[in-house]
């Protein structure tokens, strides 16, 4: 019997199951890796030697009673959306898909928490760890509070003195515009974040050609990152970083300077802003580099995209905010606080990285294999297809959380911190795909967004996220 014939009665070549053997044993690597992670976890908990975490490596506890019937929300918009997508993203124009995109990841983040009830939306963030319970100390005069920021750091609350001043300034400012309150500030996270999936939809078909673009849509949409999407503040960084990335990945493919220079500025600044929003998102410009690699601009719209990210470390340099001095004064009060730099570096070396594979889950994992292929045989070759580009942005925001898992300043409570770049990491996704005859399909990404094979990895990403949501009680 010929290649042709077992295709055509639906049996996999060999080719193609040698194809897939990679993929396979990521996916079991990725299983184990997350099983072994947290035995380790509890066994360190019960002996005394970690007791930062209720579920290490996780900063959550166990459900006592594991959600059943309260899970309905989130599993019947799990299945409209692998219902869905597909068909969405191989039919509907371009424009229509991103707004599908966007209202779909949103759904699936808000139907995932509302199995604790609607009122979990907001109550992340009415913690008093957290920036909105810091806001009473900006109220009087924000110039002055950013002017002494850095001096009367040990003094605010846990979010705020471990953050830059910037995510606590956009709730005040959120509040001046007239919208007070947890409610607000949940419902602009939730709204920001989710608006991620359709930034980095425009990134990579302005980086890769629009089929990758529409093979990544469904997998963003139904990624488990969303049960951390509402409402931690790190779906806003998520949402800055994306953005701007998107805006230089626009400037860089418009003919037009008239058109891409004020593009360029609109993303330098969004971009700049990202050290003022968290000082472990440095790394995440991996992944801007990476698609004005494939980009290649103009020198015009690199000297613009320079000026608007100029912007903002002027900005606030100039109103008495020095960049460095917050570093090292937040970096004391984390060793002196006694509480996450107290935990194991070499668990959390490997344990963060576990939490990184339920945020992205197990289709990212079988794809990886294939990703790496694709760029291997690019770099060999000198010749950049999709499959390539696509590949080099995820790894660059893999390379990203590797910088920050090595350092150590990422121990614990990662899957909040991991957010901005585990959504990058999920365009690897469609790259698992292969041909009817097992090979990669040259320029695609991963050919057609639709299926059977496409559905049941959709599929999978969700259960993955509802069994997480059913046991695991986070505070985000």
């Amino acid at each position: 019997m010929t290649a042709t014939d077992t295709r055509a009665q639906g049996v996999p070549s060999p080719v193609a199951r040698r194809g897939s053997r990679p993929g396979w044993i990521a996916v079991a690597v990725w299983a184990a890796g997350i099983a072994a992670v947290f035995g380790v976890g509890w066994y360190l908990r019960r002996a005394g030697l970690a007791t930062e975490d209720a579920l290490p490596p996780l900063h959550a506890r166990t459900r006592s009673h594991p959600l059943t019937w309260r899970m309905a929300p989130g599993a019947a918009a799990a299945a409209a959306l692998v219902a869905v997508l597909p068909w969405a993203a191989s039919r509907l124009r371009w424009r229509a898909l991103l707004a599908v995109a966007w209202a779909g990841s949103a759904l699936w983040a808000v139907a995932l928490a509302a199995s604790d009830g609607w009122a979990a939306l907001a109550r992340p963030l009415d913690a008093p760890t957290e920036y909105p319970a810091g806001l009473a100390q900006v109220r009087p005069d924000p110039l002055e509070w950013l002017r002494t920021f850095t001096e009367r750091l040990g003094g605010y609350t846990t979010h705020v003195r471990g953050h830059p001043p910037l995510p606590t300034l956009t709730l005040w400012a959120l509040e001046k515009a007239g919208l007070p309150g947890t409610g607000w500030a949940a419902a602009f996270v939730i709204a920001s974040g989710t608006s991620a999936v359709a930034a980095i939809a425009v990134t990579l078909r302005c980086a890769a050609g629009e089929r990758a673009a529409r093979a990544a849509v469904p997998f963003l949409v139904l990624a488990p990152l969303a049960l951390w999407v509402a409402t931690a503040m790190d779906a806003f960084f998520l949402a800055v970083g994306a953005w701007g990335t998107a805006l230089a990945a626009v400037a860089a493919g418009r003919a037009r300077l008239r058109s891409a220079l004020p593009a360029a500025a609109a993303g330098g600044l969004l971009l700049g802003c990202l050290p003022y929003l968290s000082y472990g998102l440095l790394p995440l410009f991996a992944v801007p580099l990476a698609v004005l690699a494939a980009r290649r601009p103009r020198p015009l719209v690199l000297a613009a995209l320079g000026a608007g990210l100029a912007v903002a470390p002027a900005a606030f340099t100039s109103l008495g905010f020095w960049w460095p001095d917050g570093v090292r004064a937040t970096l004391d009060t984390y060793l002196v606080s006694r509480g996450s730099a107290q935990r194991s570096f070499t668990y959390f070396l490997f344990g963060d990285l576990a939490v990184l594979g339920l945020l992205t889950g197990p289709a990212v994992a079988y794809a990886l294999p294939g990703a790496a292929g694709a760029l291997r045989r690019a770099v060999r070759a000198r010749a950049w297809s999709a499959r390539a580009v696509v590949a080099s942005v995820a790894f660059a925001a893999l390379l990203g959380t590797l910088v920050l898992d090595v350092s150590g300043v990422t121990k614990g409570e990662v899957e909040r911190i991991w957010v901005p770049f585990a959504a990058w990491l999920v365009v690897a996704a469609p790259l698992a795909r292969t041909d009817r005859a097992g090979e990669p399909p040259g320029e695609s990404p991963g050919g057609p967004p639709g299926g059977t094979a496409v559905r049941g990895w959709l599929a999978a990403q969700a259960v993955t996220a509802l069994a997480v949501q059913a046991v695991v009680l986070s505070p985000w």
